[in-house]
């Protein structure tokens, strides 16, 4: 009887449905009770109340980021092992490759095709912009050795990775149930931003209500045309680059490969969202394509946490859309230095929908842009993520197959 009644209850259909068709909802309620409000007496009270929404949801976004971000990099560093099969360490470079190849795309990509945001507090943050790289690597040391509590507290990521680094590189040492233990924290931190994002279809609905009220629909070819850079700096990458770097493996055709996983796994991890989800799929392609299990049951799951090609091109493109904002320069040096920034974060990246949209905080902490303002951009994140969250993941899954066998295939010529 009770299951009868939750499923006859609106809400109770609501919450069966999956994160992204809430999303979506949230999206075109946003848009609809926008229009209908947005010349009329109402239309004050509304704008509030979709404030408040989206502020409670940026908020919880910003106070759950900053130890997110030190408990994921300390557990994926401290849990790493030596003694792995041979295969795995060509595995790994490839993977680092790739991720940093992406973020120099997407860094090009911005530049060619520069994409701007609507944040408030954009003339207060322009008044702080690094002028040249000097400035930048100054700042970032003076950000690298900061007090780890105070890190912590005022959301210097870079201090936090750093800090991040160092201890997980420490615990390596440590027992299996002290490693054990970081790993659960890092877990359990991520359930709570779990719990935080089932709450993004109400953020949604408030951010997007606020801007259709405030500025009307002209102002949506904002989020298409950054929609579109992102989208086409990993179709570059899948087509493209990922290509370019099986070749270098296999020195044959690399893309019947290329499109057989992009097929059978990348379309899987569109809608699933999840690259932990798309294991079992990819390790039944494995098998299918004939590749040494002792490699791939390993270098599988260790792509699906450190493999994130597609997330180095969204925190890239999403900062340097801030970036251009804001106005400020950007020389070559500083373009190179966030692919690096971008490529390490990526891979401590959390395995939730929209987990590389946490990290991107630390990347304009490198161009002086306040918590504040990164925090509105990770809310445009979640504003495109319906769709950009699902093509990160296909890629970043889909490559982790790609790259296994490339390595796989070369041993074997």
């Amino acid at each position: 009887m009770q299951n009868n009644t939750q499923r006859k209850s609106p809400f109770g259909f609501f919450t069966s449905l999956g994160l992204v068709t809430q999303i979506a909802i949230g999206l075109v309620l946003g848009i609809l009770v926008g229009v209908l409000v947005r010349n009329t007496a109402a239309a004050g009270a509304v704008v509030e109340i979709g404030a408040i929404l989206g502020s409670l949801f940026v908020g919880a976004l910003k106070a759950v980021a900053p130890i997110l971000v030190f408990a994921l990099v300390t557990a994926a560093i401290s849990q790493h092992r030596s003694g792995n099969p041979t295969n795995i360490r060509p595995i790994l470079v490839l993977y680092l490759v790739g991720t940093f190849a992406a973020a120099v795309v997407a860094v090009g990509a911005s530049f060619l095709f520069p994409s701007q945001l609507l944040l408030s507090g954009v003339e207060a943050a322009s008044n702080e912009a690094p002028t040249g790289i000097g400035e930048v690597m100054r700042h970032l040391l003076m950000n690298l050795v900061s007090n780890p509590i105070q890190a912590l507290a005022n959301a210097n990521y870079i201090g936090i990775l750093a800090w991040a680094l160092v201890l997980g590189t420490a615990f390596r040492q440590a027992s299996e149930q002290t490693r054990t233990l970081i790993n659960d924290v890092a877990e359990a931190i991520s359930k709570v931003v779990r719990g935080v994002i089932r709450f993004a279809p109400l953020g949604i609905f408030g951010l997007v209500l606020v801007t259709i009220v405030k500025e009307g629909f002209d102002k949506l070819g904002f989020y298409l045309h950054l929609l579109a850079v992102l989208l086409g700096a990993m179709l570059f990458v899948a087509l493209v680059v990922n290509p370019i770097i099986v070749f270098t493996q296999t020195r044959r055709n690399p893309f019947p490969l290329v499109f057989t996983c992009l097929r059978e796994s990348g379309v899987t991890a569109f809608f699933t969202r999840s690259s932990a989800a798309n294991i079992p799929v990819n390790m039944a392609l494995a098998k299918k394509l004939g590749l040494h299990e002792d490699t791939y049951s390993v270098s599988i799951p260790l792509g699906a946490t450190i493999n994130m090609a597609g997330a180095a091109i969204t925190i890239t493109v999403l900062t340097m859309a801030a970036v251009h904002t804001l106005g400020i320069a950007v020389d070559f040096w500083t373009a190179l230095l966030l692919s690096i920034i971008a490529a390490v974060g990526a891979c401590g990246a959390s395995g939730v929908a929209g987990g590389s949209l946490l990290l991107i905080p630390m990347a304009c902490s490198l161009f002086n842009i306040p918590n504040d303002i990164a925090m509105q951009v990770v809310g445009v994140g979640f504003i495109i993520g319906v769709i950009q969250d699902s093509a990160e993941t296909a890629l970043n899954s889909s490559t982790d197959v790609l790259f296994t066998a490339a390595v796989d295939q070369s041993h074997k010529r």
